[in-house]
């Protein structure tokens, strides 16, 4: 996020970081890194993992429904949200 303002600027949004020290600014963070204490554990090497393995892992909480989300998987939120925008095209 090291252009975060310029970000900000040319897609008209606000950006706000949470304050060191404070995992509650950040809950769907700290959800998530629970989820995937599940599989890996706080100081695990990954290296002994495959990135197919690491994929599988990851696909686990990334389709798994959210109650913050009306209980939609997180790809089917997005997409409800890409629907509404305007198309982008070249003529």
């Amino acid at each position: 996020m090291a252009h975060h303002e310029t970000l900000a600027k040319q897609v008209s949004i606000d950006i706000y970081f949470a304050d060191p020290y404070s995992p509650w600014q950040r809950g769907s963070n700290e959800n998530t890194n629970g989820l995937l204490r599940q599989y890996l554990p706080k100081g695990i090497d990954l290296s002994v993992y495959t990135q197919r393995q690491l994929d599988a892992i990851a696909h686990k909480p990334n389709t798994r429904p959210r109650a913050a989300l009306d209980f939609l998987m997180p790809i089917e939120a997005y997409q409800l949200e890409l629907d509404k925008l305007e198309p982008i095209c070249c003529t």
